[in-house]
């Protein structure tokens, strides 16, 4: 029986009492003020089909080059407080508005403490708690989604592989998923990495299971100028375009007051480990290479052919995973 109180702050952990299968983890995207390092660290636990299975993990990427370590630790070195997001795998701490790593592996080691300011948060209310919307109160979903920053600073070092990277100056975005297990497909896009303005932009696209069929959901969120542009199925929002190539993916959405349009540009994975029916041994290629085009603009209710511009502008430092078969998501 999940809490109403856990529920209503998505950012906390979501798995208290739950059993097999069972998943959450949280991505932390950080990039310094050179645009010369990028990493993403996903702290998490699974529960699997067996003692042994079950473990947490911290995976750390290296955005550059797409190299993944994974830092498995038992079970019970998992600590989650109840009424606030943060979370301890083993000697390494997680909250929204800082982390702190110690990893220790063969191949890697990564070091230090990052704090978080200034964080744009996705609103939640008793109505729609975060990103998912009144889905979040849907107790059968097979994966849940929380957006816990758009956007914020990053003050602090860490160490990795014993060089030094100062992070001070540099961009966030935090973001979590839990569940029974991952979509069977999905497109999903971040960037809050664009000139002259600030802006940001999160964007999934998957195919959601639902009493016995399939559905197309998306969760889309802009932030531009202070307001956050959301563009989701619970809000009314609706697909015109979502096509999917070798080089490029395109996808178009609007309502009844506003257009988004996005061409992103796809690069070579690295590849992330995800949830599996027996253990954390599925992969997920993502890479922080991409970059796109963002247009987002608003309707002339007196004349409904003519737009205004919000926003366009490119985006650089882009994250970018699609994962699965196309031709469940994609239109013609």
């Amino acid at each position: 029986m999940r809490k109403l109180d856990t529920l209503i702050h998505p950012a906390r952990y979501q798995g208290a009492g739950r059993r097999y299968p069972y998943f959450e983890g949280w991505y932390f995207k950080l990039v310094d003020a050179s645009e010369q390092h990028r990493y993403a660290v996903i702290p998490g636990i699974y529960l699997g089909p067996t003692p042994d299975a079950s473990h947490c993990f911290v995976q750390f990427m290296d955005g550059m080059s797409g190299d993944v370590s994974y830092f498995r630790y038992p079970v019970d070195a998992f600590v989650a407080a109840e009424d606030r997001f943060e979370v301890c795998v083993g000697p390494n701490r997680f909250q929204a508005e800082a982390l702190s790593l110690a990893l220790e592996g063969p191949d890697r080691t990564v070091q230090g403490e990052l704090r978080f300011s200034e964080r744009r948060r996705w609103p939640v209310t008793w109505l729609s708690p975060g990103a998912m919307g009144w889905y979040a109160w849907v107790p059968f979903m097979e994966c849940y989604h929380g957006i816990v920053s758009m956007d914020h600073n990053i003050q602090g070092l860490l160490q990795v592989d014993g060089a030094r990277v100062n992070m001070t100056g540099g961009r966030g975005y935090t973001e979590k998923d839990w569940g029974r297990r991952f979509p069977a497909a999905w497109v999903w896009f971040q960037s809050n990495h664009f000139d002259p303005e600030r802006v940001s932009i999160s964007a999934s696209v998957a195919l959601i299971p639902w009493l016995g069929r399939t559905f197309r959901g998306f969760i889309i969120g802009v932030w531009h100028a202070g307001t956050l542009h959301r563009f989701a199925t619970y809000t009314g929002a609706r697909i015109e375009r979502l096509t999917v190539d070798e080089e490029l993916v395109r996808l178009v959405v609007a309502d009844g007051q506003r257009r988004m349009e996005l061409e992103i540009d796809r690069d070579e994975p690295g590849q992330l480990y995800a949830p599996d029916i027996d253990d954390m041994s599925g992969r997920v290629g993502e890479t922080m290479h991409a970059t796109a085009r963002l247009r987002l603009t608003s309707r002339d209710v007196q004349r409904s052919s003519s737009h205004a511009i919000l926003y366009e502008g490119a985006a650089r430092m882009g994250s970018l995973e699609v994962v699965g078969d196309m031709s469940l998501l994609t239109t013609d």
